[in-house]
């Protein structure tokens, strides 16, 4: 890959594809082609195939996704399948169909099955049910790494599958009803100390700018403020549901989850693009799948994941889990030896790297 071959990072405003954009831009990569979506509608096929026989991109890297959490997925499983497939139906075969050199696709670590050896092999996939709470979204991505592998089979492409772990970092979702555990922890714990200083301007400043705040931490909220005694202060309750003055987060705390930060996977897929010929086809052709898991190789419970976060964060009060709410799967570790092997691991410390995110998030609402 040349300093002025064509790239295009399909995706680029999300969190994966802002990540690639950025490194590509610090290397000095200076044919970079971009599309937000009032431009290029990823799910029409005319209007992808006509943007691909214009630019004729040489490298691909394939980031566009509809993601989302547990609750995300299991409130709109059609739009998670349909919307993945669809996109990456179109993206793959224009990039074979133009001449495209390579392709790297983005899937995602639940694409392994729910009850999967630990740590997990790329050899796993497909040797068990996939977990129900994102079955839709699993199917796809799967979809796609087979898709890959068809057509490296049949017309000789060098289309790559890269599986990361849970990712996090900068221009991440902090909806709290669609992102994903720690960007919604950041911003749980976030809220919760604007409640202890009473400040409902900066809280409803905060929902303007990252999504609504759900009835039930709104109501846990105003009991945070009066705890704290700012009950002059607080705004009429949305929510007639009885609240605490802890933090409620889902599921038990105990299923283990590994994170790794954006900028790394940005890295490691660069890595991979720049990869000698001889290096990838052996990587392609060696095994059944065109798949490489990224991740950082250690993993740590969401009870952990919360402590870390909520000091980082500086709310000093309780923390409840809802045993109600479903955990999904119960670990999800990567086998990271392949990447290991070829010569490329994480750098970026889990805390250092949610420090940096946090940081992000304050500067992007002003603070």
């Amino acid at each position: 890959m040349r300093i002025d071959s064509r790239i295009y990072i399909a995706g680029h405003t999300g969190l994966v594809g802002s990540a690639l954009l950025r490194r590509l831009q610090a290397e000095g990569y200076s044919n970079l082609i971009t599309r937000n979506h009032g431009e290029l509608d990823l799910e029409r096929q005319a209007e992808v195939e006509s943007f691909f026989e214009t630019e004729k991109p040489e490298y691909v890297f394939l980031a566009a996704a509809k993601v989302g959490g547990i609750w995300a997925n299991k409130s709109y499983p059609a739009e998670f399948i349909y919307n993945n497939l669809t996109i990456q139906i179109n993206v793959i075969h224009a990039a074979w169909k133009t001449g495209a050199k390579r392709l790297l696709f983005l899937g995602s670590s639940c694409i392994y099955p729910r009850e999967c050896g630990q740590p997990m092999k790329e050899e796993y996939l497909l040797t068990g049910p996939l977990e129900a709470t994102n079955e839709p979204y699993a199917v796809a991505k799967i979809a796609g790494v087979e898709m890959c592998q068809s057509y490296n089979r049949q017309y000789g492409t060098s289309f790559i599958s890269v599986m990361p772990t849970n990712l996090y970092g900068p221009k991440d979702n902090f909806d709290l009803e669609s992102s994903h555990v720690l960007p919604a922890l950041i911003r749980k714990f976030h809220l919760a100390k604007l409640a202890t200083q009473g400040d409902w301007q900066t809280i409803q400043k905060d929902e303007s700018l990252r999504g609504p705040i759900p009835d039930d931490v709104h109501a846990s909220l105003i009991s945070i403020s009066k705890a704290h005694g700012h009950e002059s202060l607080l705004p009429a309750a949305r929510c007639p549901l009885p609240a605490d003055t802890a933090v409620t987060l889902w599921g038990t705390g105990s299923p283990r989850r590994e994170f790794l930060h954006v900028d790394d996977l940005a890295d490691a897929c660069l890595f991979l693009m720049l990869l000698e010929q001889k290096k990838l086809r052996s990587l392609l052709t060696a095994n059944r799948f065109p798949l490489i898991n990224i991740g950082c190789g250690k993993d740590i419970s969401i009870q952990e994941l919360a402590m870390i976060i909520k000091d980082i964060v500086g709310f000093h009060g309780e923390i409840v889990f809802d045993t109600t709410k479903p955990d999904g799967t119960p670990r999800k570790l990567m086998d990271v030896a392949r990447m290991a092997e070829l010569g490329w691991k994480a750098k970026i410390p889990l805390k250092d790297g949610i420090k940096q995110t946090y940081s992000w998030y304050l500067e992007s609402l002003g603070n």
